[in-house]
């Protein structure tokens, strides 16, 4: 599912009718158990986007994004909504951790790349659709090429006497050698393309020239993503290509070809100006440990946090960022920022930047039956993935309904009483658990193996008994 664009129609994905609310609640229960009201929140905010995008004109570019706030603990499944959200709707979408940018003057990564990387993901996708439409003539062109260096066609140059005086019969036998050249070059370049088209030549080498363009090495550290962009862009286009002359398997190098070939007939320009206006219109930055920069009572490293959250504030409240590709708006941009404010509140942020989250949902730790479910339901969930990883050695790894509801009580009672890292914790116990079959796995002859409560028991009891021990195993 994705959302229509009015003015321009880059992805023919974006063709297709948008979700409504329901259905979107729905394919995300496929993926994330629980959490009705954060999965109800976002799928709202994304509809409305789409109904802004019906709206006549004048009233269009009042109508702003309503951004949410998500409170919760780690592991209960913040990231994993907004990242399926992006996923179902075919929206660029982009998650960063607010601790990793600083205020202005300060060393660090400065807001606005967030921005950047958000167009990046839009080219990503723009381009990859684009790919898919000329694919079928890209694969031609690439046999085409391939076929030339196979069997290059033959050089050929004029004998002839220079004077008026050639007869009629020397040009007649001319023009013959030169017709049954022709027909015997055509008829082995007919046979070395079945060949080709048949995979019976993909060991054989070639020679191809692949240029490469320089990466400027800045002094100080500081790599070339952190310089004005007028700067960097001049660079890039002032830094030398480099050619570089490479033998290939035909194998190899049809993947290297079908590349420049699709470079050579995507319009770059327009791929950019595309990706601007998905990402203006249906980006998603996801913020998470948004908690992490509200300033505490001590100064030293917490003199900037205050800080991000003015830079934040224009990002959000809609501003310009100007970017290599071009000028991108932020004012539709949708932020879902996500934080566990287990030592402070919501409240304790920039009243400006609080009013620009005007929706906020809580998620619920998890319980037992949550993580039940967690191991059941999902379309790949943790017990399925394990199942298919095992059965690539031949084992048929089969949990019981039992082992299944001890393996969830384990991880609530490691989380009550260590930290609590939500659903992360099943990774833990599930890898302590199947330590030993994975390891044997290759050298077992055995089909069938069951986990069962007893066997639950047997390896995790004495490690989650034992308190100081499950919090460096578990």
């Amino acid at each position: 599912m994705s959302l229509a664009l009015t003015t321009s129609k880059p992805f023919s994905s974006l063709e297709s009718k948008p979700m409504t609310p329901r259905e979107l609640v729905e394919a995300l229960d496929r993926y994330i158990v629980g959490q009705g009201s954060a999965k109800r929140a976002v799928a709202i905010a994304v509809r409305n986007r789409w109904r802004r995008r019906q709206l006549p004109d004048e009233m269009r570019a009042d109508v702003s994004p309503k951004n949410i706030l998500m409170i919760g603990s780690t592991g209960v499944g913040k990231t994993e909504i907004a990242r399926r959200l992006a996923k179902l709707t075919g929206a660029p979408f982009i998650k960063v951790e607010a601790t990793k940018y600083t205020e202005v003057g300060y060393y660090g990564r400065d807001v606005e790349s967030m921005i950047r990387d958000l167009l990046d993901n839009s080219i990503t996708l723009v381009r990859n659709e684009q790919r898919s439409l000329i694919q079928e003539q890209a694969a031609a062109r690439t046999e085409d090429r391939l076929l030339d260096m196979l069997c290059p066609k033959p050089v050929t140059f004029s004998a002839r006497p220079t004077d008026d005086d050639e007869s009629p019969s020397e040009t007649t036998e001319t023009n013959r050698e030169e017709s049954t050249g022709t027909e015997s070059f055509q008829r082995t370049r007919k046979k070395m393309a079945k060949l080709l088209a048949d995979k019976k030549m993909e060991e054989r080498l070639v020679e191809l020239i692949i240029e490469q363009k320089a990466t400027p090495v800045m002094m100080g550290g500081m790599g070339i993503e952190n310089m004005d962009v007028d700067f960097q862009g001049m660079l890039e286009k002032i830094m030398p290509k480099t050619r570089i002359k490479r033998e290939l398997t035909v194998h190899d190098a049809r993947k290297v070809i079908f590349e420049q070939e699709c470079d050579a007939m995507l319009d770059t320009e327009k791929i950019n100006q595309q990706a601007i206006e998905l990402a203006e219109n249906l980006g998603i930055v996801f913020v998470d440990e948004i908690d992490k920069v509200i300033a505490g009572e001590s100064r030293g490293a917490d003199v900037s946090r205050q800080g991000v959250q003015r830079d934040l504030l224009p990002i959000v409240e809609g501003t310009t960022v100007q970017t290599k590709h071009g000028n991108i708006k932020t004012d539709h941009i949708l932020f879902i920022a996500a934080g566990a404010f287990h030592n402070h509140q919501p409240s304790e942020l920039m009243p400006e930047l609080q009013g620009r989250f005007p929706i906020r949902v809580e998620l619920q730790d998890l319980t037992v039956d949550d993580f039940v479910r967690i191991l059941h339901e999902p379309q790949n969930s943790l017990t399925r993935q394990y199942q298919a990883l095992l059965k690539t050695e031949g084992v048929d790894l089969v949990f019981t309904d039992e082992a299944v509801t001890e393996i969830a009580g384990y991880a609530f009672k490691v989380n009550q009483t260590t930290q609590n890292i939500g659903a992360r914790r099943l990774y833990t116990i599930l890898e302590h658990l199947l330590e030993e079959l994975s390891f044997a796995a290759p050298e077992m002859r055995v089909g069938r193996v069951e986990i069962n409560a007893e066997y639950v028991r047997e390896k995790l009891t004495k490690v989650v008994a034992d308190e100081d021990l499950s919090k460096y195993i578990l």
